[in-house]
């Protein structure tokens, strides 16, 4: 029987980390369309919050911190922030409110509008293995 759970557990977890990689990245050019998002604006955001303070962030100029995890192929990750599957909502959800998400978590909230987390994302999710954020 506990076998079987941990089993089902297995299964769960690569799915999810399946259907994450799925939602994340197209085969054909591993960025993902964010409806209503504009990676240079998001760019902009990224810039004026100061978000390379903490995180290292592949074409943002300076954006060379340590305190966060560097977001080197951010499309391709399964989970943020070590919890939820990476997809569009969570992402904009993370970004916007990661206290929500993760109680407790070192990642602070920087006031975004919904506009802006999802122009944030919308760079964000350019990070791929393909795309080092240097087009």
């Amino acid at each position: 029987m506990r076998l079987a759970g941990i089993l089902v557990g297995l299964v769960v977890l690569v799915l999810v980390a399946v259907g994450a990689r799925n939602l994340t990245a197209t085969d054909a050019d591993r960025t993902v369309r964010v409806p209503g998002g504009s990676r240079d604006r998001g760019l902009e955001t990224i810039v004026d919050a100061g978000c390379g303070t903490c995180h290292t962030i592949p074409g943002v100029p300076s954006a060379d911190g340590k305190v966060g995890p560097p977001l080197v192929d951010f499309a391709e990750r399964a989970i943020i922030a070590g919890r939820v599957p990476n997809t569009v909502p969570n992402a904009i959800r993370w970004v916007r409110a990661p206290q929500q998400v993760e109680p407790g978590t070192a990642m602070p909230d920087l006031g975004l509008s919904a506009q802006q987390a999802r122009d944030v994302v919308a760079y964000l999710y350019t990070l791929g293995s393909r795309d080092r954020g240097e087009r």
